[in-house]
C-alpha cells in the first residue's frame, strides 16, 4: 500500500497517487509490491534493491549515507498477541524533496503522524520528522515495557497460588520479547549517536538541516532510549531472577513429596516384614494363641509407631 501526504496549510492532506507527490511530500509505503517500489525508484532515483532491504525482517538499525538521499533503518516495537512482543524494521529515507518511510506492516509509531496528532510536525520538515519518529519509537518501547512489567506482576501472583505449566510459557515468552527489545534499542542507539554527530557537517546539510530544536529533540530522543534500555535490563533481570525462584520453588516442593512418600514406604514396609514373617510355613510364635492374630498387629502397630517416631527425629516426615 503507497499513499502520499502533504501538509497544505496547517492541514494534512492525503494524495491518492505518486504522480500527486510534490516537494515537501511524505511517502508510507505499508508491505509495498514490486510495482509501487518502482514507482518510488522513477520518482527519487533510489535503487530498488536499497527499497528492499528495509522489508528484510532481520534488518539491523544502521544509517547509510549517498550523494542524494540518506537512508536510515531502525527496529520498532510490534505487538504480537498477548504476552508475545516483536520488532519490526522500518526504513527511512530522506531525499532533498520527498521523506519516504516503508515497512512490512502498519505500525503504531506512525498513526499519530497519519492522524495529525502531532502539533509540531510538518510533512516538509524532513529532519524534525525524522526525530520525531525516533522520539515515537522510543516512547512506544516504554509503552511497552510498562505493559510488560504489569503482566509479569499479574504472572506471579498466579504463581503463587498455583504454578501451571501455562504461566512458565509466559514468563518465557516474555523473556524472548525483553531480549528482541534490548537487542532493537541498542542498535537504534547507535543510529541516533551518529546522527547526532552528523550535525554540522557541511557534506550532509542539504539533506539533513538540523536547527537548535532539532538537537535539543534528538537529545531528548537519546535519552528516553537509554531511559529504555536501562527498563529492559532491569525488567529482564526480575523476570529471570523470578523464573529461577519459582524453579527452585516448585523443585523443593517435590523434593519434600518425595521424601514424604520414602517416609510412608518405610513405615509400611515394616508391618509388611512382619505379616510375611508370620505367613511362612514352620512353627511360629503365638500360631496356637486364639489372640494370636491381634497380638501380630499389635506388634505391628509398635513397631511401625517405633519407626515413625525414629524418621520423625531425623526431620523425614
Amino acid at each position: 500500500m503507497l499513499t502520499v501526504y502533504k501538509h497544505i496549510d496547517e492541514e494534512l492532506v492525503a494524495d491518492a497517487t505518486v504522480s500527486d507527490a510534490t516537494k515537501g511530500s511524505w511517502v508510507n509505503l505499508v508491505n509495498p509490491d514490486p510495482d509501487e517500489l518502482s514507482l518510488i525508484n522513477i520518482l527519487t532515483e533510489i535503487p530498488t534493491d536499497v527499497l528492499k532491504t528495509a522489508l528484510d525482517m532481520e534488518e539491523r538499525s544502521h544509517v547509510e549515507l549517498e550523494d542524494n538521499y540518506i537512508f536510515v533503518v531502525i527496529n520498532i516495537p510490534a505487538i504480537r498477541g498477548t504476552d508475545m512482543y516483536d520488532t519490526v524494521p522500518l526504513g527511512i529515507f530522506l531525499t532533498p524533496d520527498f521523506f519516504i518511510t516503508i515497512c512490512l506492516e502498519e505500525s503504531e509509531v506512525l498513526y499519530p503522524f497519519i492522524n495529525n496528532q502531532v502539533s509540531t510536525f510538518y510533512t516538509f520538515k524532513k529532519t524534525r520528522f525524522l526525530f520525531q519518529i525516533l522520539y515515537r519509537t522510543a516512547i512506544l518501547f516504554l509503552r511497552y515495557l510498562q505493559q510488560i512489567n504489569r503482566r509479569t506482576d499479574d504472572i506471579e501472583v498466579q504463581l503463587r497460588h498455583t504454578t501451571k505449566n501455562k504461566d512458565f510459557f509466559q514468563l518465557l515468552e516474555l523473556q524472548t520479547s525483553m531480549t528482541y527489545f534490548s537487542s532493537a534499542l541498542r542498535t537504534n542507539g547507535t543510529v541516533m549517536e551518529r546522527l547526532l554527530r552528523m550535525r554540522g557537517h557541511s557534506t550532509y546539510t542539504r539533506l539533513l538541516k538540523m536547527y537548535e530544536e532539532d538537537e535539543d529533540l534528538l537529545e531528548d530522543v537519546i535519552i528516553e532510549n537509554k531511559q529504555a534500555i536501562e527498563m529492559v535490563e532491569m525488567y529482564s533481570n526480575i523476570l529471570m531472577n523470578m523464573m529461577n525462584a519459582f524453579t527452585s520453588i516448585i523443585s523443593n516442593n517435590l523434593n519434600m513429596v518425595m521424601k514424604m512418600l520414602a517416609a510412608l514406604t518405610i513405615t509400611l514396609a515394616v508391618p509388611t516384614i512382619i505379616f510375611s514373617l508370620w505367613g511362612t510355613n514352620v512353627a511360629l510364635p503365638f500360631q496356637d494363641n486364639p489372640h494370636g492374630f491381634w497380638i501380630i498387629v499389635l506388634i505391628s502397630i509398635v513397631a511401625s509407631i517405633i519407626a515413625i517416631i525414629g524418621m520423625w527425629k531425623k526431620d523425614l516426615f
